[in-house]
């Protein structure tokens, strides 16, 4: 009888509960944050929240969206990858290339994405098996795979591509843009990965405390290099959806990508020191870079200062999250 005769105040106690604890997420300010920006730009300019607009902005933002779940990854285990933009390039310029010398577009595009993998796993040998800072390895790799590009393609974008391999770019699916629906799917499969997998607890493990990790019978380097791997892959993914948008191979693309990158985890509430983030969180932080790119760019904000204003919200993303860590 005493369990039916329950008071109100007992009965929103779970509640106040619940919101607390998603209070303590690491989503939490970030969502906030997008919310605010997002309203506050569709107040400034009229034209933001127009279908076509909101459209270009899902498709602009998805690329670093992307290469932000593979960036994750990273970040949570105590890593890093600045070599994302250059191997996203790299990638996108053999799959170009190999097009053009007549390889089917789906070899092309599965021979590409086995390039960005190799670039990462080689990323993730230095650094799990050698014992090497991970921004020492990815900042030399950085430079490395610049440089094959401009290699294996002279310095010159490589066009004349088959028109089918634009629909990775330019297609739709049920009315969809495909770089959103690529988009969705890595992000689906990277929510899996962290939050229902054994894998996905040894990373967040990893990062917290490696050398109890490692302690506890698990294989860190094997981990690592998955994780590396797979930075490479979603990098890779990037490069087919940026070659197929422009329809050339461009040897230059990706320049200052992995800070974008970077800041959509630090944005997603993400610890730059490993243990502590969500994929979730990267998704809000890329759309809040997104929507502050087309923002600005909507009221006419020089390159310059966006890029002034754009670090001056990490350097505060950093200091939330260096606040809210225990």
């Amino acid at each position: 009888m005493s369990q039916l005769a329950s008071t109100p105040g007992a009965n929103r106690q779970p509640l106040k509960t619940r919101l607390a604890r998603w209070r303590r997420t690491p989503i939490f300010y970030p969502l906030i944050g997008f919310i605010v920006i997002f309203f506050a730009m569709a107040v400034i300019n009229d034209n933001f929240l127009t279908s076509s607009n909101l459209v270009n902005l899902a498709r602009q933002a998805s690329i670093i969206a992307i290469i932000a779940v593979g960036m994750s990854l990273a970040i949570l285990t105590g890593g890093i990858d600045l070599s994302v933009g250059p191997v996203m390039a790299l990638s996108g310029t053999i799959m170009a290339g190999l097009m053009v010398a007549g390889v089917p577009p789906a070899l092309a595009i599965i021979l590409g994405l086995l390039v960005g993998a190799a670039f990462g796993a080689f990323n993730g040998l230095f650094v799990a098996f050698a014992g090497m800072p991970p921004i020492i390895v990815t900042l030399a790799t950085m430079g490395i795979a610049r440089g094959l590009g401009l290699i294996y393609t002279g310095g010159y974008p490589i066009s004349g591509l088959p028109p089918e391999f634009a629909f990775f770019g330019r297609g739709t699916l049920a009315g969809i843009e495909m770089p959103i629906l690529i988009m969705i799917a890595v992000y689906a499969l990277g929510y899996v990965l962290l939050g229902h997998t054994a894998t996905g607890r040894y990373l967040y493990a990893i990062g917290g405390n490696e050398e109890a990790t490692r302690l506890s019978g698990i294989r860190v380097s094997r981990y690592k290099l998955l994780v590396y791997t797979l930075s490479g892959t979603t990098a890779a993914i990037a490069g087919l959806i940026l070659t197929s948008r422009l329809m050339s191979g461009q040897p230059n693309a990706g320049v200052g990508f992995e800070l974008d990158a970077i800041a959509a985890v630090v944005l997603g509430g993400a610890a730059i020191t490993g243990g502590r983030g969500m994929i979730l969180g990267t998704l809000i932080g890329a759309l809040l870079l997104g929507v502050l790119n087309n923002g600005l760019n909507l009221l006419g904000v020089s390159p310059y200062l966006q890029n002034v204003i754009k670090g001056l919200i990490i350097l505060l993303a950093i200091y939330i999250s260096r606040k809210r860590t225990p």
